[in-house]
């Protein structure tokens, strides 16, 4: 199978005319609303060099919400012991 060649000038196939679109071509119409709606996030090289892949970031995020969602939840409750114990 030949593998068909890609043209490098930035013009319309032959198959479309300017007259089937309507109104004003515009390049980039729609960039901005997919760049806020998208959900990339670009790491710091340092940080890339440490996980190989997404799914080994994911799972350090994770733990480390995990791991913050416990702490927090020991600290409140042994204050209040703690305060209690000292004063009775």
């Amino acid at each position: 199978m030949k593998k068909v060649k890609q043209t490098e000038n930035d013009e319309l196939r032959a198959e479309y005319k300017r007259s089937d679109f309507h109104g004003a071509l515009v390049r980039g119409k729609y960039a901005k609303r997919i760049s806020e709606s998208s959900n990339v996030i670009v790491l710091k090289p340092e940080v890339s060099e440490v996980f190989p892949n997404e799914e080994a970031v994911n799972t350090a995020l994770l733990s480390l919400i995990k791991l913050a969602q416990k702490t927090a939840r020991l600290s409140r409750r042994s204050t209040g012991r703690a305060k209690k114990l000292r004063v009775g």
